[in-house]
């Protein structure tokens, strides 16, 4: 018995962060994996400089080569958020599959604004505690 199926794993036996059981499309899986990067990175800040979203587009682009020997099987999405804001486009276009489908199943067109919503309000809630954590601690014996 394996806790997941053969062919998911990488090369250096690490793991997506997520797996549909229901066949996604052509009657494969969907797995992806997040990366949240953060823009003024020595490594991402050039292209940031440049263009929007650069450093989520080359956070998915080092994702998708990581994941190339994944099974057939399986389809792969990687997710790559900025911490100042945006998704990588293939993200996007998830993220908007997503918000279709659960809008069609609960008949409110709003679903996928929400569901862009809840991804900036995490990213947020990841930026604050990154902040709090980079605070130096009170001193507080006296």
């Amino acid at each position: 018995m394996t806790k997941e199926p053969p062919g998911l794993f990488r090369t250096d036996g690490k793991r997506p962060d997520g797996l549909t059981l229901v066949p996604w499309q052509s009657g494969r899986s969907l797995c992806w994996d997040v990366t949240v990067a953060c823009p003024l990175a020595e490594s991402y800040v050039t292209g940031s400089a440049r263009e929007a979203g650069a450093a989520a587009e080359l956070a998915a682009s080092r994702k998708e080569e990581k994941y190339a020997n994944i099974g057939s099987q399986y389809l792969f999405a990687p997710i790559a958020v900025e911490t100042l804001g945006p998704l990588n486009t293939s993200a996007c276009q998830l993220v908007g599959n997503f918000g279709r489908k659960i809008s069609s199943s609960s008949d409110d067109d709003r679903e996928g604004a929400f569901l862009f919503r809840r991804v900036s309000v995490l990213v947020q809630r990841f930026n604050a505690v990154l902040l709090h954590d980079s605070l130096p601690t009170p001193d507080c014996t006296d």
